[in-house]
């Protein structure tokens, strides 16, 4: 089968794995959204206000929610539009709109790169890694692990697991030792060996603020000043399934580091789905990855034209 057909059944494949994952997002969101459609005749105030509210119910909170009603105000008296079916085509463009990303997000995957993985234990980030190291390791990218988060060994071993399965070499040392000489490690060896991507794990510990920004700080120092001519990447994951905590956790994250990327997690569990349209509007950080399944194949690259058309069952 030639390249594109692959590619092309691979896409339609994951378009069917969004649309059976974001299941139970989609009808959080459109069961409210559908519902107050069906109830009003007219365009009023009291539909935006019930309008609005199912927004907020539906996990894109409140900023984000109030965002969209005020765009749609505009869109519906500049389209002249008089029933509420026509808001609904209206919220689809104005999601997709909000959702919509660079072109040029994921040139760290075209030229040699180091990229950090933050992101509080339990989230998913050593799966993310895993499965991010499988996929750039099939396209013929040379990959390297960094086993960064020497503080809990089963980090370490979970890492080696999927160093092993995705058939890249991991670079670590003891738990306890300091997750800044893994980092030089990791880096010399990429050098070395000309990785295109070194992934580096890190540790999660949230409610030790301090300590986290000081061990990023160093870690940033040595990519730095080691590799300057790496392009450099921050990707935060976060647990879909938490909600409006995965936007806490990012605010508190985003004032530790520079976050380049958001990699959501475990949407096909979920009702909270929304929360990807909160992060990116409230945060103004793209999401870049989202995981809709257990599989090594289902964390893919974020589309926000395939992400709002599944929502919307289009």
């Amino acid at each position: 089968m030639p390249q594109e057909q692959e590619e092309g059944k691979k896409k339609r494949g994951f378009f069917g794995k969004l649309v059976k994952g974001l299941t139970k997002t989609r009808n959080n969101i459109l069961g409210g959204v559908d519902q107050v459609l069906s109830s009003f005749t007219k365009i009023d105030e009291d539909f935006y206000e019930e309008l609005e509210e199912a927004l907020i119910v539906a996990d894109l909170g409140v900023n984000t929610a109030m965002t969209i009603i005020e765009d749609l105000r505009e869109k519906v008296k500049e389209n002249k539009i008089k029933d509420t079916a026509g808001v609904r085509e209206l919220l689809m463009e104005e999601l997709k709109e909000l959702m919509k990303n660079e072109e040029n997000l994921y040139e760290f995957t075209e030229k040699k790169s180091v990229v950090l993985v933050i992101g509080v234990n339990g989230v998913g980030k050593t799966t993310t890694i895993g499965k991010l190291a499988n996929q750039y390791k099939q396209k013929g990218k040379k990959v390297i692990l960094a086993a960064a988060d020497t503080f809990r060994a089963a980090a370490i071993d979970q890492l080696a697991e999927w160093s092993n399965r995705a058939g890249v070499e991991l670079i670590s040392q003891q738990e306890n030792s300091d997750p800044g000489a893994v980092v030089f490690d990791a880096v010399q060896a990429a050098k070395a060996r000309e990785a295109d991507l070194l992934i580096c794990d890190t540790a999660g510990r949230l409610h030790n603020k301090k300590n986290l920004m000081e061990e990023l700080r160093k870690i940033f120092k040595i990519i730095n000043r080691e590799y300057p001519e790496a392009h450099k990447e921050v990707l935060l994951v976060l647990d879909s399934t938490t909600g409006q905590n995965a936007l806490q956790q990012a605010k508190q994250f985003k004032d530790i580091a520079d976050i380049t990327g958001i990699v959501l997690t475990k949407l096909d569990g979920t009702a909270k789905g929304g929360i990807a349209v909160a992060i990116q509007t409230e945060l103004n950080i793209p999401v870049k990855y989202i995981g809709v399944g257990e599989g090594i194949d289902d964390m893919q690259q974020f589309n926000s034209e395939d992400f709002v058309s599944a929502l919307f069952e289009e």
